[in-house]
């Protein structure tokens, strides 16, 4: 174990190091340039195409399809929580308040990367008998770019993190967050856990989008209008928060400086990991939730991509971090998971630290049902649509969601974790490749809206 835990480490440190974070960012980079920065150009169409879309009660066509918006939310239901709620505090506690600023900077450009990729996925899906589609980067790389071999390698990674990351972890965070703010047994929590995402992931997307369309949008709404009611009881402190943010990002005197002092390199490595970890932007794990709306628009569709990339990190994200440096709870002796709690316990009460407990819980079912839908969806391209492991999938996914929430997961964890960035591999090289798909498609978009 001891072996293969090191072999883990190692490629863990290179998929999370330095030279895949310069990738992932440098592609954001590359479309945001080669698109004419259309997330800035088109940013009032993009809330016009999501937040109008909301409102404006858009009924779908396809009985068996599912919406833009329960596309997005099933695709949200997959990142919102762990990555908002404590890998901000992460990100600060190892990189320093600039560490945010830079995480700033990886949403801004992921956003175009996920624009990408959900075009991508919408251009090259398939569609099923029942009129349902599906697809992602295990089909824009077959189909769009010829290389099944990388659409298996994804795939394969994806099924096996939608056990870890998606799964195990996720029912270990349910029982810890329970077990600590309601006494509630770990055994207990992992039971009901299991329960409750069997009877939703029976009905298959249909069900897992309905659910997630009511629960992201509203445990959302609920974690801003708190975290700003936070804000708000200590808004004297915003100014220095944002001046923290700002110049721990650019820093040199702490660059230069001895231990203890958080340097440039520091706030961008843990900024960009965190940016990327909580928003997923080229992970290739969204794309999948995407490709099953009920849309006409390729274009269209991965502007409610780069929503969820502003949603996720844009706004949540930040809300956090300046709970956080404005509580002053980052002072404290505690561990990273437990400063969101305390920074909202510290301006509401008991009251803060349950809502945190209670939105945790709910944000990591989502991932659950989000997750399982992702290696449900591989698992079909590598079986070429089995019913029979379909059905083996969901009972085994069901199974490991009680003994996640009773083990120690450090190593299960940490493996997950390498999975999961090891996806961003094959769908990088299959978004770069199909570059010019996605040029195409937005120089006609942009053509069509002009006239």
């Amino acid at each position: 174990m001891d072996f293969l835990l090191g072999i883990n480490h190692r490629i863990n440190a290179v998929v999370w190091g330095p030279t895949m974070l310069i990738l992932l960012i440098g592609t954001g980079i590359y479309f945001t340039l080669r698109t004419g920065f259309f997330q800035f150009t088109h940013f009032k169409s993009m809330l016009r195409v999501t937040l109008g879309g909301i409102f404006g009660g858009k009924k779908i066509k396809n009985r068996n399809g599912i919406s833009p918006l329960q596309a997005v939310s099933t695709a949200l239901a997959g990142t919102m929580g762990v990555g908002n709620i404590t890998g901000v505090a992460t990100a600060i506690s190892l990189g320093g308040a600039g560490a945010i600023f830079w995480m700033w900077v990886s949403a801004l450009f992921g956003m175009m990367t996920k624009y990408a990729e959900v075009a991508l996925a919408v251009r090259f899906r398939s569609t099923d008998k029942t009129g349902a589609h599906y697809g992602g980067p295990m089909l824009y790389l077959s189909k769009g770019l010829g290389a099944p071999v990388l659409a298996w390698v994804f795939s394969v990674l994806c099924v096996a993190a939608s056990f870890g990351i998606g799964n195990m972890t996720q029912a270990n965070a349910i029982s810890g967050a329970m077990l600590a703010s309601f006494s509630v047994p770990v055994w207990v929590s992992g039971i009901i856990s299991a329960v409750i995402v069997a009877l939703i992931i029976v009905g298959g997307l249909r069900r897992i989008a309905s659910i997630t369309q009511l629960t992201i949008p509203l445990m959302s709404a609920l974690y801003i209008l708190f975290a700003l009611v936070v804000i708000g009881k200590n808004i004297t402190a915003v100014p220095d928060a944002l001046a923290q943010i700002v110049q721990g990002a650019f820093n040199s005197r702490s660059a230069l400086g001895g231990c203890g002092g958080y340097s440039i390199a520091q706030a961008m490595r843990y900024g960009f990991a965190r940016g990327v970890f909580s928003n997923e932007a080229g992970l290739g794990s969204a794309p999948i939730a995407h490709a099953a709306a009920d849309t006409d628009s390729a274009v269209q569709q991965g502007m409610w991509g780069m929503f969820e990339v502003f949603a996720d990190t844009m706004v949540c994200c930040t809300l956090t971090a300046l709970a956080l440096l404005t509580t002053g709870v980052l002072e404290l002796p505690l561990e990273s998971g437990a400063m969101t709690s305390a920074a909202f316990s510290h301006s509401l009460g008991s009251l803060g630290g349950v809502f945190v407990s209670v939105s945790l819980v709910f944000f990591a079912i989502s991932s659950m049902l989000g997750w399982c839908y992702y290696g449900e969806a591989s698992l079909n391209y590598l079986t070429r649509g089995s019913s029979l492991a379909t059905w083996v999938y969901r009972y085994l996914f069901v199974l490991l969601i009680p003994i996640g929430a009773v083990t120690q997961l450090e190593t299960v964890w940490s493996i997950s974790d390498t999975l999961n960035g090891l996806m961003a591999v094959p769908n990088l090289i299959g978004i770069l490749g199909l570059s010019g798909v996605v040029f195409g498609l937005t120089r006609d978009y942009i053509k069509k809206t002009r006239r």
